[in-house]
């Protein structure tokens, strides 16, 4: 009677836990684009980095993959891109870069500060927030300074963003192992 209510309990709490799961948690599948061939689709799954692998595991082999700062292509590339300029802040976990104030050789009364904030880990457009400051000082205590969105900011967007696609590209294609299949096909009914 008692293992059947801590069965019972159990079903409960995993009904409740995976109904409450927020939205793409469990991802659906398309039938149409989904092989209705089991080999197929663990082939695929396992070419594309998202299988297991029990001996690979027994083994010591990699059995997980962790998202560090730097496997984010973004984060990665936003740090190449101001690869120039002297970091006040870099914190991966709160997902911000900020810059110190940065000045050409000889032009002192002028100098930029660049803040990136990463609102997303895909590689897109609106995934990052590039906000760049100018100062301008006419006396050393005298400085004005103002956030513009000019070309600068585009351009820096546009940077990161097509060297992140570099990175991720690249990250695709030394991830992919090819899967060979340990059962002969011509052992299929």
């Amino acid at each position: 009677m008692l293992i059947n209510k801590k069965l019972s309990a159990l079903f409960i709490l995993i009904f409740t836990l995976t109904s409450c799961a927020k939205e793409g948690f469990f991802k659906p599948g398309d039938a149409r684009k989904i092989s209705p061939d089991p080999r197929e689709r663990v082939k695929k799954n396992m070419e594309e980095g998202k299988g297991f692998r029990l001996q690979t595991a027994i083994s010591g082999g990699k059995g997980t993959t962790f998202e560090f700062a730097s496997s984010n292509e973004l984060w990665r590339a936003s740090l190449d891109v101001l690869d120039f300029m002297p970091l006040t802040s870099a914190n991966y976990s709160g997902g911000i870069i900020i810059t110190d104030w940065y000045s050409e050789q000889g032009n002192t009364n002028e100098s930029i500060k660049i803040t990136i904030k990463f609102l997303s880990n895909e590689i897109r457009s609106d995934a990052i927030n590039v906000d760049v400051f100018y100062k301008k000082c006419i006396a050393e205590n005298n400085c004005k300074v103002s956030k513009q969105d000019g070309q600068l900011k585009k351009e820096i967007t546009k940077q990161i963003l097509a060297k992140a696609a570099v990175y991720k590209k690249i990250s695709k294609d030394k991830n992919f192992k090819p899967y060979k299949m340990s059962i002969p096909d011509n052992n299929r009914e």
